[in-house]
């Protein structure tokens, strides 16, 4: 939760400096330390100042001002932040496509502090005539407003995973528990949730409740009893936990883990059995006899079910498949053999070559794409002809050095408005792999984004469509695109389609995930890493993966090196034939 804390802190000073026209590379540098932080994968209060000033951005003065928030609890510096410009203007800048410029605007001329003073502003159209504002744009702000609330009571996977794990991690090393595990929707790897739901055993659940209610970083407790607790977080996510007995665990898991639709299925075919299913276990309804509730798996058997994993818990086929035994095989962990989609310090990463080299052996890997920006996106420093060759020429070196591991040579091209690319094909013919992504005019009509993707998908140097959907959980909704078009042109051309598996990404969204193992088409799993601590977010790919009945055969970067770059050059030579 500090990591949490601190990260909030610096893009909140980046929020306010920025309404305050402050130097921009200032405001980049509380965003990038805020973005790596958040990042890191390990608690920030245990790191020395020389562990903070290892991390990417941080320097002596923000690895300062952490010390000084894990010592008193604040940072002096964001406190007379707050004195300069009223904090609740950040909210404002929430809404998506309000910038700071606009919201400083807005408040010089109406004072407006909060969200529900701005929509009434725009519902009546009390903003046309400012500098910058017509009628397109308080549309825009009022649909802002709209996605912003429909937001607000959920949090993405990204942020509260790690703070159900950093609560368990408590628990355990604090509390006498038994059995312990995260349920609710982020068991089911979920993109958003809507509170943190814990099960546990003990052999002295006052203990564990005690233990619960007084951590660190609780707001308020709901409430506290003997077996059953719930508290708000400083963040504002509530959490739940419950102490069950030992022969119940599994039915307790089970009934707090699937979704409500899944376990009412659950229920139908328990009552057309003569049973009845609750959260302590599976009865015989004549006499009550238990039958079942130690483990999920007991709870599914006697239900006469194969095993459903936690991800395929949603009512969305897989109550039928379980009857039949014939639920699909799931992707795990263990079958990713690379990652295709890594950013180094050639274009907005913070690894240089040398860096990501050994980063394969680290995670298990054969191969590691780097795929850094090319020129259309100045702000990313994306690579020029030149400068793509030379570090082409860069990689070449590393990998005659290399021994059972590869770096492999590519790019992230920018899809043009028009559709066309950065390179010409002179250019992409020399990259071992191309992942073609949008970066701007998100607001195009959804023919025309769909038109720029399908031209960019017949182009024969281009292996995958990165972050398909252009989403940003909680912060941008998916552009207007035709995704079944995108699909079926896959298809057609032998194009593999992202599954992006940064947190607030989580893109491809996994309907069309089945959509697309319907129609034969490859997902490719990227973390889009610019640092280090971003590589564990294989884990939130593979499972969306999961979510969308992925086998491992569906996709790409299963495949062994050798596969791998005979799959990708099998849609170049389409073009020679």
């Amino acid at each position: 939760m500090k990591n949490f804390d601190i990260s909030s802190i610096f893009n909140k000073m980046a929020d306010l400096l920025e309404i305050r026209g402050e130097n921009p590379f200032r405001i980049r540098a509380y965003r990038k330390a805020a973005f790596n932080i958040e990042s890191l994968g390990k608690d920030i209060s245990l790191f020395s100042k020389e562990d903070l000033m290892n991390v990417p951005g941080i320097g002596s003065d923000l690895a300062g001002k952490i010390e000084e928030y894990l010592a008193t609890g604040k940072i002096e510096a964001y406190e007379r932040l707050k004195t300069q410009v009223p904090e609740s203007l950040t909210e404002l800048l929430g809404v998506p496509g309000l910038g700071p410029k606009t919201v400083a605007l807005i408040y010089d001329r109406y004072r407006v502090k909060d969200i529900a003073e701005l929509a009434k502003l725009a519902k009546e159209h009390k903003l046309l005539g400012l500098p910058g504002i017509k009628d397109k744009t308080e549309a825009n702000i009022i649909k802002g407003i709209e996605m912003l609330q429909r937001a607000s009571s959920r949090y993405p996977l990204g942020r509260a995973l790690p703070v159900a794990r950093e609560i368990t991690a408590h628990l355990s090393e604090h509390a006498p528990v038994g059995r312990l595990d995260i349920a609710g929707s982020i068991r089911r790897w979920k993109e958003t949730i809507g509170d943190i739901d814990i099960i546990s055993t003990s052999r002295d659940p006052g203990a564990v409740m005690n233990t619960f209610t007084r951590m660190q970083g609780v707001r308020e407790v709901l409430m506290k009893g003997p077996t059953k607790s719930s508290v708000v977080l400083k963040e504002g996510i509530q959490v739940d936990i419950r102490v069950v007995e030992e022969d119940s665990y599994g039915a307790a898991l089970a009934y707090f883990t699937g979704s409500k639709a899944h376990n009412i299925r659950l229920r139908e075919i328990a009552v057309r059995a003569g049973m009845k299913l609750n959260e302590y276990g599976i009865f015989r309804e004549k006499d009550d006899k238990k039958l079942g509730g130690r483990t999920e798996e007991e709870i599914y058997e006697v239900l006469g079910l194969q095993y459903v994993p936690p991800e395929l818990r949603e009512d969305t086929g897989e109550v039928e498949a379980a009857a039949e035994y014939s639920l699909p095989r799931l992707l795990e962990p263990s079958d990713i053999r690379g990652d295709l989609h890594v950013h180094s310090d050639w274009s907005d990463g913070n690894m240089k070559l040398g860096e990501l080299a050994d980063v394969p052996l680290s995670m298990g890997y054969r191969y590691i794409a780097v795929t850094d920006h090319s020129k259309g996106l100045g702000v990313a420093r994306g690579l020029n002809e030149e400068r793509i060759m030379e570090q082409r020429k860069a990689i070449a070196a590393l990998n005659r050095k290399l021994r059972g591991t590869r770096l492999l040579a590519g790019v992230e091209i920018n899809i043009r408005s028009d559709g066309s690319l950065d390179f010409d094909e002179d250019v992409m013919k020399g990259f071992d792999i191309v992942v073609a992504s949008v970066h701007s005019g998100f607001k195009q009509s959804g023919v025309r984004i769909t038109e720029r993707i399908v031209k960019a998908m017949r182009n024969p140097y281009v292996s995958i469509i990165g972050h398909p959907s252009g989403r940003l959980i909680g912060e941008r909704d998916a552009y207007e695109v035709d995704m079944e078009k995108v699909i079926e042109t896959a298809a057609e051309t032998g194009t593999a389609i992202e599954i992006n598996a940064y947190p607030l990404r989580l893109d491809l969204a996994e309907p069309y995930i089945r959509r697309a193992r319907a129609k034969g088409v490859s997902l490719a799993i990227g973390t889009d890493s610019h640092n280090r601590g971003q590589f564990g977010n294989m884990a939130f790919g593979v499972s969306l993966a999961r979510r969308g009945w992925l086998e491992k055969k569906d996709v790409l970067n299963t495949r062994d090196l050798k596969p791998l770059l005979a799959t990708l050059s099998a849609k170049r030579r389409k073009k020679s034939s």
